[in-house]
């Protein structure tokens, strides 16, 4: 079986409020984007268990 072919790939999502406020533990999140029409880094409203509420989690590298 040949491998897929195309232009999604899987980027990490990762807390930015909880990495200033210096909080224990990290909420990073797994998901995929079509790295042709998205350029530029993710940006996210996601849950952090952490911080237990919706807070903006960014693209890292």
């Amino acid at each position: 079986m040949a491998a897929k072919k195309g232009n999604r790939v899987q980027v990490i999502l990762e807390c930015t409020e909880q990495r200033e406020s210096g909080v224990p533990g990290m909420s990073r999140y797994i998901t995929t984007k079509n790295k042709k029409n998205t350029t530029q880094r993710l940006e996210r409203k996601k849950y952090n268990p952490f911080l237990k509420k919706v807070t903006v989690h960014r693209e890292i590298k």
